[in-house]
């Protein structure tokens, strides 16, 4: 081979390496999602309540449909009773993890499984040592950033593993703590709306001799069973599939860290990583880094 060649041959390996260094550092970067509003979980939610809203215009007076005590007996009543099931601690901590249902955090399987490749080809090329500024620094994905600082200080690959799978537990955990929150007010709340109208049929029932007081009392009949309705079916239950749906999606995410960290432990080249990425990615998402 010539000098020529030999020379073009090293340039082009180390444009290669400086290539993929750069894809490193840009993976630890930008290891941190972005989180924005999940558009298709408010547009839903808002789509169905301007449709009713819209046909309460189309058949008379909105006012119609506002009853306080009836809005009183659901709300309040729907938290009172789901209360009951679950502990003060519980449903407030769960609040948080509620919010994921209407919050994208626009991470792609594809996208970071790709970013953990090049973070696992890093610490093979420089060592596990050159992750140690993206450590200090607490870029990226809190659960990958965990997993890199127990490689980091030496920790075998089996310990690393474990204490991984152990916060995965936690994490899924919390999420269906906060489902099932939201199922258990899906269920109370048409409950709810069933006993307001209990209540208002006895009232209008006690009240016959007085024409003036049977309005009120159907009114609180009636719309209890419609506030109920509309919050069980329209807004719970969608948000806790919605949140089923996302903790399904960060439990994937969180499995191609755990794949990764533990291969950086036990020093495994990248290319056996790609194809254990490829064995839990969907088809659709599926990478060829090394070609």
């Amino acid at each position: 081979m010539s000098e020529t060649a030999a020379t073009g041959s090293t340039s082009a390996n180390t444009g290669k390496r400086v290539r993929k260094s750069a894809g490193a550092d840009a993976a630890l970067a930008g290891g941190r999602s972005a989180s924005s509003i999940d558009i298709a979980t408010v547009a839903g939610l808002i789509g169905g309540l301007l449709l009713i809203v819209g046909a309460m215009f189309l058949s008379g007076s909105v006012g119609g449909f506002i009853d306080v005590p009836a809005m009183l007996i659901v709300v309040l009543g729907t938290i009172a009773v789901t209360s009951i099931s679950f502990s003060i601690p519980d449903i407030l901590g769960a609040q948080k993890v509620m919010l994921k249902s209407i919050v994208n955090l626009s991470r792609d399987p594809g996208d970071t499984a790709l970013s953990t490749l090049q973070i696992a080809e890093r610490a093979r090329q420089d060592g596990v040592l050159s992750l140690q500024n993206f450590l200090d620094e607490g870029r990226g994905d809190p659960f990958l950033i965990r997993g890199l600082g127990l490689v980091i200080d030496g920790a075998p690959a089996q310990d690393a593993e474990a204490v991984m799978r152990t916060e995965m537990h936690a994490i899924a955990e919390r999420h269906n703590k906060g489902a099932d929150i939201l199922r258990r007010a899906a269920e109370v709340a048409p409950a709810m709306g069933l006993i307001g109208t209990l209540v208002g049929l006895v009232q209008m029932l006690g009240n016959l001799s007085d024409p003036s007081a049977i309005g009120p009392a159907m009114a609180v009949a009636l719309l209890t069973t419609f506030y109920g309705a509309v919050l069980g079916n329209m807004v719970f239950s969608p948000l806790a599939s919605k949140l089923e749906r996302k903790s399904d999606e960060e439990a994937l995410l969180n499995e191609i860290y755990l794949l990764a960290i533990t291969s950086i432990a036990r020093q495994e080249h990248p290319r056996r990583l790609e194809v254990l990425l490829n064995t839990i990615l969907p088809p659709a998402k599926r990478i060829s880094y090394f070609g």
